[in-house]
C-alpha cells in the first residue's frame, strides 16, 4: 500500500510538471500573435516581413521536434525537456534585445526550436508516468495545458495587461521556463532508456518497414489533417468571424473561448481513449466535431450562438487531437518513443503550416468564411477515418 501510495504520489508530480510546462509552451506560442500589433509598426515591418516572422518558429518547431525527440531517446526525457525549456526561455528573452528584423526572424525560429523540442518530451514522460490503463488520460491532462496557456495569453491581450510593450509578452514568456527548469531537473527522474540487451539506441527508420508502414502512415496523416484543422482555426478564426460581421473584441473573446473549450476538450479525449469502448466514442468525437464545425459555418450572426458554437469548437478540435496525442505515444516502443513521437510531431507542424496557407489562399480566390469552415469538415473525417483505422490495431508498437 505505501510503495502505490509513493508510486502515485511520484506520478502526480511528475504530471504537475509536464502540466506546468505545457501551458508555458502555449503561452510563448501565442506570443508572437498578441505582439504582432505592436512589434510591426515598431520595426516598421511589410507583410513579408511579418509572414517570416510567424513562420520562422513554425519552421522552428519542425525542426526542433526532431532534434527534442532524439535528444529525449539518447540523453533522457529529463535532459531533452530542461534543454528544450531553457532553449526557449533564453531565445524569447533575447527578443525583447532585438535591433533588426533579421535578428527577430532569427531569434523566433530559435525560440520555436525549443518549443518544438519541448513537445515529444512532454508526451513521453507523461506517457511513461503511468499504467497502462491511464496513457491516455495522462497525456491529455498534459496537452490541456496548451489552449489553456494560449488563453491566459489571449486573455491577457484582451484586458491590456502587457501594457501595450510587446517587450512585456516575451520577457514574461521567457522567465517562466526558466524559473521551472530546475524544478523539472530536480523532481523528475532521468527517465534515460536504453534497451534491455545491449544498451544501443533503434533507430526511428525502422517505422518505415513494410510491415510497419501502414501504421506510419496512418499516424502520420492523422496528425497532419488534424493540426491542419487546428492552426487554421487559431489563426484564421477572428478574421473570419470579423468578416461575418462581428467586432474584434467579440472574435478575440471568441479565441479565448476558444481555447478554454479547447482546454477542456483535451482532458476529455483523454478519457474517451482510456475508455472500453474507444472505437465508437472516438468515432463519436470526430463525428461531433464535423457537425460543430458545418454549424459554425451556417450560423446566423447572434453573438451568444456564435460563442456557444466556438467554445463547442473548441472543445470538439481539441478532444481529438488529445486522442491522436495519446495514440502517438503508444505506438512506438520505449527505446524510440521520443524519436517516434518527435517525427510525429514534425509532421504534424507541415500540417500546421498547410492550414494557415491554405485559408488565404481559399479567402484570396473570394471564398466566404462559411467556405472556409466547410472545407474544414471533409478534412477533419477523413483525419477522423485515419484515427479509427489506426485504433483498430490496438495501438501495436509499429515495429512489432
Amino acid at each position: 500500500m505505501t510503495k502505490t501510495m509513493t508510486a502515485s504520489a511520484e506520478s502526480g508530480r511528475v504530471l504537475l510538471y509536464v502540466f506546468l510546462a505545457a501551458i508555458i509552451e502555449g503561452f510563448d506560442l501565442q506570443a508572437a500573435g498578441i505582439a504582432a500589433p505592436k512589434i510591426g509598426p515598431a520595426f516598421q515591418m511589410s507583410p513579408q516581413q511579418m509572414g517570416l516572422f510567424f513562420s520562422s518558429a513554425t519552421f522552428g518547431l519542425m525542426f526542433g521536434a526532431l532534434a527534442g525527440g532524439a535528444m529525449a531517446d539518447r540523453w533522457g526525457r529529463r535532459a531533452g525537456l530542461t534543454c528544450a525549456l531553457a532553449a526557449f526561455g533564453f531565445a524569447s528573452i533575447a527578443t525583447i534585445f532585438a535591433n533588426s528584423v533579421d535578428s527577430l526572424i532569427v531569434l523566433r525560429f530559435v525560440t520555436g526550436l525549443g518549443l518544438g523540442g519541448a513537445l515529444p518530451n512532454l508526451v513521453s514522460i507523461a506517457a511513461e508516468a503511468v499504467g497502462p490503463e491511464r496513457k491516455g488520460r495522462a497525456v491529455a491532462l498534459m496537452y490541456a495545458g496548451m489552449p489553456l496557456g494560449a488563453a491566459v495569453a489571449s486573455l491577457v491581450a484582451l484586458l491590456g495587461l502587457h501594457g501595450g510593450d510587446w517587450r512585456s509578452i516575451f520577457l514574461v514568456g521567457g522567465l517562466l521556463p526558466l524559473v521551472l527548469v530546475p524544478f523539472i531537473y530536480l523532481g523528475l527522474p532521468p527517465m534515460k532508456i536504453t534497451t534491455p540487451t545491449t544498451g544501443r539506441k533503434m533507430p526511428w527508420t525502422v517505422v518505415f518497414r513494410r510491415d510497419a508502414m501502414a501504421a506510419t502512415m496512418l499516424l502520420w496523416s492523422a496528425f497532419f489533417l488534424g493540426l491542419l484543422v487546428v492552426y487554421l482555426l487559431m489563426n484564421w478564426l477572428p478574421q473570419l468571424l470579423v468578416a461575418q460581421g462581428f467586432s474584434r473584441d467579440e472574435a478575440s473573446l471568441a479565441l479565448i473561448l476558444y481555447s478554454l473549450g479547447g482546454a477542456a476538450g483535451s482532458l476529455l479525449g483523454g478519457r474517451v481513449l482510456d475508455s472500453a469502448h474507444r472505437v465508437a466514442a472516438i468515432g463519436a468525437s470526430f463525428a461531433f466535431v464535423a457537425a460543430v464545425l458545418a454549424l459554425l459555418a451556417l450560423l446566423a450572426p447572434a453573438l451568444t450562438t456564435m460563442l456557444a458554437t466556438v467554445t463547442l469548437a473548441g472543445i470538439g478540435v481539441l478532444c481529438v487531437q488529445s486522442i491522436l496525442y495519446g495514440i502517438a505515444p503508444q505506438c512506438y516502443p520505449t527505446e524510440i518513443r521520443g524519436t517516434g513521437v518527435g517525427v510525429v510531431v514534425a509532421v504534424g507542424r507541415l500540417g500546421s503550416m498547410v492550414g494557415p496557407l491554405l485559408a488565404g489562399l481559399l479567402v484570396a480566390q473570394g471564398s466566404t468564411p462559411s467556405g472556409v469552415m466547410l472545407m474544414l469538415v471533409p478534412v477533419i473525417l477523413a483525419c477522423g477515418v485515419g484515427t479509427l483505422a489506426l485504433v483498430g490495431r490496438r495501438f501495436r508498437p509499429v515495429f512489432a
